[in-house]
């Protein structure tokens, strides 16, 4: 199967080996995968802050950059969830609706694709450490992401995953929010830790490297002993 990848900005600046696993694993599971070098942002910053007409000028390029009818996968349910269901918002009773509407039917999250699409769990991935799992808002709310990457997880050698109280609860990044709602955001990041530990897990693992980033900021401040890993870091754990 030929697989277009998409790469979210802050993971290609910041956590490329996030994509250089997701390859990895795709790859494994059958699929031939290529890469647009011309890609950029999905446009959901400028669109969550206002800016509308900024944000369909970075719209337009990614649906530019994206044609075809390939499957689209990411390593972001941020992302995903924001094509999948704004792009159309965005477009109503326009020309492009209708394409808009049809790449929001192809791009899909790694663990979604995965399962509901390739139908593979075991990937033959070995990891040993206990891990805990947190489902980033994005993913539960705006991709209906829940079992997907937990039945991936159970498939891995080694791995065992403990669930900690309260794991539908936000992690308190949500993007801007946490620039301008600093105290709330750090308080929420913090209780994420404090359920994540009370599991003795020694990784959280989520599909959404921008939680992630919150979550080992908070951490890093704390000196907790956790480590947060994405879920493709784990799932390219095979020879």
């Amino acid at each position: 199967m030929q697989v277009q990848l998409f790469v979210p900005c802050f993971v290609d600046q910041l956590y490329p080996s996030v994509a250089f696993n997701m390859v990895k694993v795709l790859e494994k599971a059958g699929c031939t995968v290529t890469y647009n070098a011309n890609q950029t942002c999905c446009g959901q910053p400028a669109f969550n802050a206002g800016f509308w007409g900024e944000a369909k000028d970075v719209c337009n390029k990614f649906i530019q950059d994206f044609s075809g009818s390939d499957y689209i996968v990411a390593p972001s349910a941020s992302c995903v969830g924001f094509v999948k269901n704004y792009y159309q918002k965005l477009y109503e009773s326009s020309a492009q609706q209708q394409t808009a509407k049809k790449l929001s039917e192809r791009i899909y999250e790694l663990s979604d694709f995965l399962v509901n699409v390739l139908k593979v769990e075991d990937l033959g991935a070995q990891f040993n450490g206990k891990v805990t799992y947190h489902d980033s808002c994005a993913a539960l709310r705006e991709c209906k992401i829940k079992e997907e990457p937990r039945k991936l997880l159970r498939q891995v050698k080694g791995l065992e995953l403990i669930e900690m109280a309260d794991n539908e609860t936000c992690c308190g990044f949500g993007g801007s929010f946490a620039v301008k709602f600093e105290p709330i955001s750090i308080a929420m990041g913090d209780q994420k830790i404090t359920n994540a530990a009370a599991t003795e897990a020694e990784y959280i693992i989520s599909t959404d490297m921008s939680c992630l980033m919150h979550i080992d900021g908070c951490i890093k401040h704390k000196r907790s002993g956790l480590q947060v890993l994405h879920l493709a870091d784990v799932l390219a754990s095979f020879d």
